[in-house]
């Protein structure tokens, strides 16, 4: 692992149960892989009626594009700025829930566009 939780827990606002992302692996200017093994986890604050809709994918890949912001930025020298989703397209979904799954989740993310306040991701988000 390159950068663990505790590291991550350094760069992105998400703290405690929030911060859904163990671990780096991967990561260069243009991209990041990530890890995680939370969406099993009974105490996942995102998680409703006994589950973890597989829509919540996409707080994963939040969380890696934030990581990714914080670690560009830091090189940098400077700290991120505060950022939110703005929009989602096409997104494709080929399970209904995540807590069923028993691989941890690779997280990858790459930057497509952008400057330091705003960005344009892809990211996927696999088992």
């Amino acid at each position: 692992m390159l950068i663990d939780k505790a590291e991550i827990l350094t760069l992105i606002p998400h703290q405690g149960t929030m911060c859904l992302l163990d671990g780096v692996t991967d990561w260069d200017d243009q991209s990041i892989v990530c890890t995680s093994s939370t969406h099993r986890d009974l105490d996942n604050p995102l998680r409703a009626q006994n589950s973890l809709a597989a829509l919540h994918a996409v707080e994963y890949g939040a969380q890696a594009t934030a990581i990714h912001g914080g670690l560009r930025a830091r090189r940098a020298g400077r700290k991120a700025p505060a950022a939110f989703l703005a929009a989602l397209k096409e997104i494709k979904l080929f399970t209904d829930v995540l807590d069923t799954v028993e691989a941890p989740l690779t997280i990858e993310a790459t930057r497509l566009a952008g400057d330091t306040a705003h960005f344009i991701y892809s990211f996927r988000v696999s088992a």
